[in-house]
């Protein structure tokens, strides 16, 4: 894992402001820093951190030029199947002087060119400059599990892994984008290629770009989308849980392979239990963890772990969680590129401080939740598509805008408003945190009239006459991939850890929505029933199904406790904090305090204020 940087402009040529923004991101790539600038057109620069997986010889490290000196390659991420192509390009009378993916992957852009990407599996961001036809290739993997930002102006171009790289030019305005503000307090996230500073995009996922020097021209294209669903009725029920068991198993194994240590993040979850399982069928002794945290029931699932670990002969590790979470808050802050409303984010950056200490490689299940409907909302709204059935949308809407009325707690709104949804063809939005009327207030009324509509956000959507199909591939395109990869990535690169994801491979990710009825995935009282199936095959019968799972912590209470309640005071009321509303946020505060539970609201708007105080950026 690394973190990657680069800049093609006319007039910009410091060294020294070059390699601070270099060094901003020192944490994704610790073990050594490279800069490479061209020799012919002096002001483009291209800069690697790097975080050493495979060949951990300098012959591997980056920027790396090929032998014809035509091409230049920076890389940020992991090609699992490095070995399968670099092999067929073998045989094609390629040679290659590394052990690594990078040489590997250069070559393949040289040899197929964009289409290299279908034969990649990985998560990959990658920039390669082709030198005489003085165009800067940059692609993202298919899933968003590695992040890129860019900037593009009348006489530049530039690139970075995290945003605070591009933050450390003076060219970029730290000005919010008041749309994309708006949006990340409904959503939690800015999705897409929107960011929240002006003039500054993220490279969506499963897209590539291409930048011209001689034309100055950007362009963008999507490589890659998930398929519709095309059954195979040759494929029996034991056949398709076969298939999913082997594609897992291959995805397991290329995946544990590294040359530092590799562990299993282990919850004693469903995805995860099922990740060792695997693994231990591919290596003796597979380390696992899982963090323990005294007096915090919420966080404790050691006995659900342990009995996976003991099941498999894994070495298994306990980590005890001695830090203070809310001793995280400015650091999550400062390490966040935009704000992110997902308090999870605390102790996924505990976890993965922890097993730092113990692996340098950490597998997790992310991703399970999405290909194979295992959150509760997916059974919800299958009650609530048959209670709707009975009245017309027309009607509904009415019921559900007279009950908004009337109802003025926080929780169970969104499933107020979901009721007046036609969930024949559209989805309701279950996860905003604050919606239009609580926006305005927060807000300028005259200001927030200017704003970009709802309808306007640019949320990837799906159409399908399946209603599972369509919630469970609009959260792969939104909130897997810009909330959960998120809060992974910048957590565990704040600890310089490598985290994998095995579900997200992209050939288990085309067969579970191409070949796995909804049906399999989730019905009203079952979730991930198919997973269940395999689990039920694979892990031991002592494995309890039907215990909730997740991640949580006790965001509401610990909004409640003096020093939270007093830190959010200082902070959100704070005479320098004028883009929200001083009077709501009291409102919101004092009912949070009353009873009516708005702990994530207050972290959003919490974790907002800290980054952009931290950064200095304004409207």
């Amino acid at each position: 894992m690394c973190g990657i940087i680069g800049i093609a402009s006319k007039s910009f040529n410091n060294k020294d402001v070059f390699f601070k923004a270099l060094s901003s991101m020192k944490h994704r790539g610790p073990d050594s820093s490279n800069v490479w600038a061209s020799k012919e057109i002096k002001n483009i620069f291209l800069g690697h951190n790097r975080l050493s997986i495979i060949d951990l010889t300098n012959n591997s490290s980056q920027p790396m030029i090929d032998q014809s000196g035509n091409f230049v390659i920076i890389f940020n991420g992991e090609i699992y199947n490095y070995k399968s192509i670099k092999a067929e390009l073998s045989k094609k009378g390629i040679p290659f002087k590394t052990n690594g993916d990078t040489e590997v992957l250069l070559e393949a852009y040289k040899y197929w060119g964009q289409n290299c990407l279908e034969k990649l599996v990985g998560m990959f961001v990658f920039a390669i400059y082709d030198l005489k036809k003085e165009r800067i290739f940059i692609a993202r993997d298919r899933a968003g599990e590695k992040p890129l930002y860019y900037y593009h102006n009348a006489s530049e171009f530039m690139f970075s892994s995290e945003l605070k790289g591009l933050m450390s030019f003076p060219q970029i305005n730290r000005k919010i984008n008041i749309n994309s503000l708006d949006i990340f307090l409904a959503e939690g996230y800015v999705p897409g290629e929107k960011c929240i500073l002006e003039g500054v995009n993220k490279l969506p996922a499963g897209h590539h770009l291409t930048f011209d020097l001689k034309s100055n021209k950007i362009d963008l294209q999507r490589y890659w989308s998930l398929p519709p669903l095309e059954l195979d009725s040759q494929l029996s029920l034991d056949d398709t849980i076969l298939t999913l068991e082997n594609l897992l198993n291959n995805s397991v194994k290329n995946q544990l392979e590294a040359d530092v240590p590799v562990g299993i993040l282990l919850s004693g979850g469903l995805d995860s239990s099922i990740i060792t399982a695997l693994a231990a069928r591919n290596k003796s002794k597979v380390n696992t963890y899982t963090i323990k945290i005294d007096g915090d029931n919420s966080l404790d699932e050691s006995k659900h772990a342990l009995l996976i670990a003991e099941h498999f002969g894994t070495n298994h590790f306990e980590l005890k969680a001695e830090d203070s979470l809310f001793d995280s808050l400015p650091m999550i802050a400062k390490q966040f590129d935009e704000p992110l409303i997902d308090s999870s984010s605390l102790p996924t950056f505990l976890v993965t401080k922890l097993v730092k200490e113990h692996c340098t490689v950490a597998l997790g299940g992310d991703g399970g939740d999405e290909l194979f409907g295992g959150y509760n909302h997916y059974s919800r709204l299958i009650n609530l598509f048959s209670i709707s059935k009975y009245l017309n949308t027309d009607l509904r809407k009415i019921i559900s805008k007279l009950l908004i009325s009337i109802y003025k707690k926080n929780k169970g709104r969104n499933w107020i408003k979901a009721f007046g949804t036609n969930l024949a063809s559209d989805l309701p939005r279950l996860a905003t945190y604050f919606d239009k009327n609580e926006r305005v207030k927060l807000f300028n009324e005259d200001s927030y009239n200017n704003l970009v509509a709802e309808q306007d956000w640019n949320l990837r959507t799906v159409l399908s006459n399946d209603l599972i199909e369509r919630a469970t591939k609009t959260d792969f395109y939104n909130y897997l991939c810009e909330d959960i990869l998120v809060k992974v990535d910048r957590t565990s690169m704040m600890n310089s850890l490598e985290t994998r994801a095995p579900f997200l491979d992209h050939r288990v990710i085309d067969f579970a929505y191409k070949q796995i009825n909804s049906s399999l995935k989730t019905n009203s009282k079952q979730r991930k029933i198919i997973l269940q199936m395999l689990g039920e095959k694979i892990l031991p019968k002592e494995f309890d199904f039907n215990r909730k799972q997740g991640f949580r912590i006790p965001i509401d209470d610990w909004f409640k406790s003096r020093q939270w309640c007093n830190f959010t005071k200082d902070v959100l009321l704070d005479k320098n904090q004028d883009i929200f509303c001083h009077s709501h946020i009291k409102d919101i505060i004092s009912n949070h305090m009353n009873g009516d539970n708005q702990g994530e609201k207050l972290y959003g708007l919490l974790i907002f204020e800290l980054w952009r105080k931290e950064y200095g950026a304004s409207l």
